[in-house]
């Protein structure tokens, strides 16, 4: 598999409503940290995220943690 493209080295904190939301794999979405159908093509596909009570979230913005969509510090490791 190849590796996911890093749009930055830090997450994306957000204020989450409850829902579904589909986290970006890929990296290449314009619609960061959520996809946008651009891992179409490729080895790639959107993490499905349930978000059960409104709460703040870091979501991974590096594409390399090792927690599925949440950050996990992986962006400050060299």
């Amino acid at each position: 598999m190849s590796n996911p493209t890093s749009p930055q080295k830090f997450p994306y904190v957000m204020d989450m409503a409850p829902g579904t939301y589909y986290w970006c794999a890929c990296g290449g979405s314009k619609s960061q940290p959520f996809c946008d159908g651009s891992h179409k093509g490729t080895a790639f596909a959107p993490v499905k995220t349930e978000i059960a009570q409104a709460k703040k979230v870091a979501w991974c913005g590096c594409k390399h943690s090792k927690n599925g969509a949440f950050c996990d510090g992986s962006h400050a490791r060299p």
